[in-house]
């Protein structure tokens, strides 16, 4: 049951977005162009301004997961049921509370970022 991976970086400068739901790493374009592959109900290929909305440049730290269910440092970083990708170890930045919402109401998982 692989599921499919998620983009991969088109490059690894200062253009360099990652979701703050699931900490996926993408470009902007990426983002705008195809979304989020874990989190598709965000829409943000729909509607562009959540690009900015649920993505951020502020992160630290890039590990790419092949596997993430058999893999111990996707599990750690609770990455573990997303799909195979570059993902941040830490984002610095929280969701906007309307974002906060439709997670809630899609039943999905939000876990803020410890320190803000």
């Amino acid at each position: 049951m692989a599921s499919a991976p998620a983009q991969i970086p088109t490059s690894f400068g200062h253009e360099l977005r990652a979701c703050l739901r699931c900490r996926l790493v993408k470009t902007y374009d990426q983002f705008r162009e195809s979304g989020c592959e874990n989190c598709s109900f965000f829409k943000m290929e729909e509607d562009h301004e959540r690009v900015v909305d649920c993505t951020t440049p502020n992160f630290n730290g890039i590990i790419s997961v092949m596997d993430p269910t058999r893999s111990w440092a996707a599990r750690w970083l609770r990455i573990g049921r997303f799909v195979p990708g570059v993902y941040t170890l830490a984002v610095s930045e929280a969701l906007p509370e309307e974002m906060q919402a439709l997670c809630e109401d899609e039943r999905v998982q939000y876990n803020p970022p410890k320190r803000l």
